[in-house]
């Protein structure tokens, strides 16, 4: 799925994409305010008039035949929302260069501008966090705290204790804080967020903008939600008005437990529309479990590219059930390669878990702690193996595998044609006419018919067929052979593995 317009709101605004349809913000602090000496100024309450109903109101929700209330559940979880607020140096800009000025405005900036420098200025912005042990421990979001030069945090109770941030995971936007406390402080537990449906009552509590302790409830929306957020966090969405400043606040079930933690709403106005993201309780406590004790997050490695098996793929290779992850190419020298993995192999299983997905598959390896060994069930040629791997060390500038792919430059004459793509053998003179640099072999793109399945499959001139059916290719012979004896056993597309400017990756192409 995507959206049309993400902006993500921290301490400062990000616009990522732009369109007038909706927004995606991470909800943090709202934009951040320049404020020399004072305090976050607090919105003034606005009187909404709202017509008399027409109808008397249906009846109120009753338990054990009293009204329905939230109350007791928040009176006992309130103590253990905190605010959080950062303090950011925001660097000064280049300014005005007095020497391109005229001369009497360049000897009025030398005077009164201070030649057109600006000072640094002090920025404060402010989100929501929670107590997760009696010893202090605090979590929030990274991007409330992210470029924070001081953090502090206030307690309802009016208590305000300086944080030291023990560590941070910005590709789960999760940070843990540490303050110091005579007296154990209120503290709240986790939930088993798998236990979680759909419809189930849900509380948010935090401080939407500045506004602290404030309490909005509603039910969980959806589950494993993907919003293109990175590949190591399904989000629960849920309908619990939660607005800027809410961004690290927590979301509990009825037993006043913590399913998730608010990060992001989906808006086309900035304000909430019902529609929030928060961080499964599952995926805080493996974050915060490696921060507490090593300040940074260790990610297992395998050193494979992988992509979804679609019903399309599944299809193309016979399969009847579009589950698990296709290896898609191997890096050579990593985990995989030394243990066996082939490209092409289908995950279906880790340590005899089913994999559902390659998110799902990416999730479970990064999980994995380097150096443990891990047994992957795969389907290989129609048939299912064990194969042992030790996990090895994610980087977070690790490439998944080389791309060293072609750059699409015209320059060859197509001998030969198939599903809509002219086509011609990798001989020197194409290398240098396509500029394919490494270890490039198969059959190249010259062409593409825009009206053909390839196109609206993203492929383009100058990519590189390396395999049609699981079998290398060669010459375009190779390629019409393979897309024949695809046909001759009844199948509607194949399987062919493109080598291009994005990478390798396996693409069903339909035949007719």
């Amino acid at each position: 799925m995507q959206y049309p317009n993400f902006v993500f709101r921290g301490p400062r605004a990000r616009l990522l994409a732009a369109s007038s349809a909706a927004a995606l913000i991470i909800l943090g602090l709202g934009a951040a305010v320049t404020l020399p000496h004072s305090e976050p100024a607090k919105p003034q309450p606005q009187i909404i008039h709202a017509a008399a109903p027409a109808r008397p109101s249906p009846p109120r929700m009753l338990e054990n035949g009293a009204p329905f209330s939230f109350a007791d559940l928040v009176e006992r979880v309130s103590p253990a929302v905190v605010t959080v607020t950062v303090e950011e140096q925001l660097q000064p800009s280049a300014g005005i260069d007095p020497s391109q000025l005229p001369e009497p405005f360049r000897d009025f900036f030398n005077q009164f501008g201070q030649g057109g420098q600006q000072q640094p200025r002090k920025a404060i912005s402010m989100g929501s966090g929670f107590v997760i042990d009696k010893s202090g421990y605090i979590v929030t979001n990274n991007h409330v705290v992210e470029n924070g030069k001081k953090i502090t945090v206030k307690f309802p109770d009016g208590r305000e204790f300086d944080a030291h941030l023990v560590g941070t995971d910005k590709a789960t936007d999760i940070a843990v804080l540490k303050v110091k406390s005579d007296k154990p402080l209120p503290s709240v537990e986790f939930a088993d967020d798998r236990q979680v449906r759909v419809g189930d009552w849900v509380i948010a509590v935090g401080n939407p903008f500045g506004l602290s302790n404030t309490v909005t409830a509603g039910i969980v929306s959806s589950i494993g939600r993907d919003i293109g957020n990175g590949p190591y966090t399904d989000f629960i969405q849920i309908d619990a008005s939660i607005n800027r400043g809410n961004s690290g606040g927590p979301t509990f079930d009825l037993q006043g437990k913590v399913i998730g933690m608010n990060s992001m709403i989906f808006s086309p106005s900035g304000g909430s529309v019902g529609i929030g993201f928060a961080i499964p309780s599952s995926t805080i406590r493996e974050i915060v479990s490696q921060l507490e004790q090593h300040g940074h997050v260790s990610r297992g490695w395998l050193g494979v590219s992988i992509q979804a098996m679609t019903p399309e793929l599944a299809a193309s290779m016979g399969s009847k059930e579009a589950k698990g992850a296709i290896v898609a190419s191997v890096v050579p020298g990593g985990p995989a390669a030394k243990a066996g993995l082939h490209q092409g192999d289908v995950v279906l299983a880790v340590n005899g878990k089913s994999v559902e997905d390659n998110r799902d598959l990416t999730r479970r390896v990064a999980m994995l702690a380097a150096g443990s060994s891990a047994t992957f069930t795969i389907n290989r040629d129609g048939q299912q193996r064990n194969v042992t791997i030790t996990i090895g060390s994610r980087k977070e500038d690790q490439q998944v595998a080389s791309n060293n792919g072609p750059q699409g430059v015209p320059g060859a004459e197509a001998t030969g044609e198939a599903m809509g793509l002219g086509l011609a053998a990798v001989t020197p003179e194409v290398r240098r006419a396509y500029s394919l640099e490494g270890n490039v072999s198969g059959v190249i793109v010259t062409k593409v018919d825009p009206n053909s399945d390839a196109a609206d499959k993203g492929i383009e001139p100058g990519d590189v067929i390396e395999q049609v059916a699981d079998q290398a290719v060669h010459t375009p012979k190779d390629v019409q052979a393979r897309v024949a004896a695809a046909k001759a056993q009844g199948r509607k597309s194949v399987l062919v593995l493109i080598n291009g400017s994005r990478g390798q990756g396996f693409v069903a192409l339909k035949i007719g």
